[in-house]
């Protein structure tokens, strides 16, 4: 991406506006995008044997070149970067290779990275497998040692004190793992601060969704300085709402919405699932409680003998 540009991954914490696990995605594919743009100056970098107007320990005739725009596509879909030029037409980017367009690969190990705490073995290893075993120990060294800093920032960042409200939500991920592919959730927490802010507060990794992991997800928010959480917005799963408790008691919990549609239509026969679902709009687009418990009483009316677990949902 283009150095006017500074940083994606900083331009987006500070200024998108992320309401939903869509904007998720997007926000995975901005890291993946800054992640590999690093990755690629460093190996530039490696190749030129100096860094940036380091003319002092410039020992070549070579140089910087400028940027070549690139489309690749994703698991989130496709994303620009800009691969280093250099002067000669000699550098050959690992990362990226000339004709490639599929990162699907990388993605997953990027999210890997970001997840991964400050363990700088497993961050090693994770670069290592990203290029291959036939890339130089030397050449993976030196780009871990670029993309550790913004990793870093990004993991160890403090947060704000108190949040209006925090989404707390999974996605999951068919990563490759010695060959292997398995399933893993990426579980990931989205504030929102007292002005209205929104920001992704961080990206964790597990085998699979449990309330016992979102706990340890939960304490780690506070020490980084998360001393409460005005309302938690999470899905159904067992034992999230004690785990809240445990982690900020004074938290109040909400269902989310979304969640709570998807949960009462499977009781729905899909011919009727459009109607149902307009028909509790307006419980939770009411203005106020009384309204809203009017509506859900109408609600009833229309469909309790016909679905009634999806009533009771």
């Amino acid at each position: 991406m283009p150095r006017k540009e500074k940083s994606k991954l900083r331009q987006m914490i500070d200024e998108y506006g992320i309401k939903d696990m869509n904007d998720v995605h997007e926000f995975v594919k901005m890291l993946t995008a800054e992640t590999i743009q690093t990755a690629l100056d460093a190996e530039l970098e490696n190749d030129l044997g100096y860094s940036k107007y380091d003319y002092k320990n410039k020992n070549t005739e070579n140089s910087r070149n400028g940027y070549s725009a690139k489309t690749v596509q994703g698991n989130t879909g496709e994303m620009e970067i800009q691969v280093p030029r250099d002067r000669n037409g000699e550098f050959e980017p690992q990362l990226v290779k000339k004709h490639q367009t599929d990162v699907s690969a990388i993605e997953d190990k990027v999210i890997f990275l970001y997840s991964q705490g400050v363990s700088t073995r497993d961050i090693q290893k994770t670069m290592q497998e990203m290029y291959g075993i036939d890339v130089d120990d030397s050449r993976v060294s030196k780009i871990t040692d670029k993309i550790l800093p913004l990793i870093k920032e990004w993991q160890e960042r403090p947060l704000q004190n108190i949040y209006a409200m925090v989404i707390l939500d999974a996605i999951h991920y068919n990563v490759r793992d010695n060959g292997i592919v398995t399933k893993k959730a990426a579980y990931v927490a989205i504030g929102t601060d007292l002005e209205g802010k929104k920001d992704v507060l961080g990206i964790w990794l597990g085998a699979s969704e449990s309330s016992k992991y979102w706990l340890s997800v939960l304490n780690g928010l506070k020490s980084r300085g998360v001393q409460d959480i005005l309302i938690a917005s999470v899905d159904g799963l067992s034992g999230f709402v004690e785990a809240i408790n445990a982690a900020f008691p004074k938290t109040e919990v909400q269902r989310c919405i979304i969640h709570q549609i998807r949960s009462s239509t499977r009781y729905v026969s899909y011919k009727d699932v459009k109607q149902f679902t307009a028909g509790l709009k307006p419980i939770y687009k009411a203005p106020t409680e009384e309204t809203a418990l009017m509506a859900l009483d109408e609600f009833e009316a229309q469909w309790c003998k016909k679905y009634p677990l999806a009533v009771k949902s």
